[in-house]
């Protein structure tokens, strides 16, 4: 059983990682209308929380995500991308021998509401105004668009490796 906690936190820091390096550095693209900046670390949270028990899924996309925030210069941002990104991890289910499922697909959806949502509210509160963050709804609309089509598209690829089994095997 401690090696399994073990194996399931280095998994948990390695996706992390990943979540933030993707989000922060690869296909960073800045939105100057909005300050905000779309990427695709969301499809990696999504394959995050198709793999790991929802505690280490969670642990991976918040702070992956919210380190990217704090050290790309959107400090401001990273305690509301703690809490969005978490709750989108939450959207997936790890059951079964596949990461594309019915479910998990349609987890994709649910994910980019708690995404757009969290955004307009954290744009609404910090610029006192329910009004001003419409201007952000589309750039997450299409971030969360693009997250949805990497993930399906890896989660596929990886089931046909069988990857879900092969780290299932890792950290039993």
């Amino acid at each position: 059983m401690k090696n399994k906690s073990l194996h399931l936190g280095v998994m948990a820091a390695l996706f992390g990682a990943l979540i933030f390096v993707v989000t922060a550095y690869i296909l960073h693209i800045p939105t100057p209308a909005t300050g905000g900046y779309i990427h695709l670390g969301d499809a990696f949270v999504y394959l995050a929380a198709s793999m790991l028990p929802a505690p280490y899924a969670v642990a991976a996309a918040g702070i992956g995500e919210a380190m990217s925030d704090a050290l790309t210069g959107s400090l401001v941002y990273a305690l509301p991308t703690l809490l969005i990104k978490s709750a989108m991890a939450l959207c997936f289910s790890t059951a079964g021998a596949k990461l594309l499922t019915r479910r998990n697909a349609l987890a994709t959806i649910a994910a980019g509401a708690i995404c757009v949502g969290g955004y307009y509210l954290t744009e609404a509160f910090l610029m006192h105004s329910m009004v001003s963050p419409l201007v952000e709804i589309p750039a997450n609309l299409v971030q969360a668009a693009a997250s949805a089509v990497i993930y399906l598209l890896a989660a596929r690829a990886l089931d046909r490796l069988q990857m879900k089994k092969k780290v299932a095997a890792f950290v039993q």
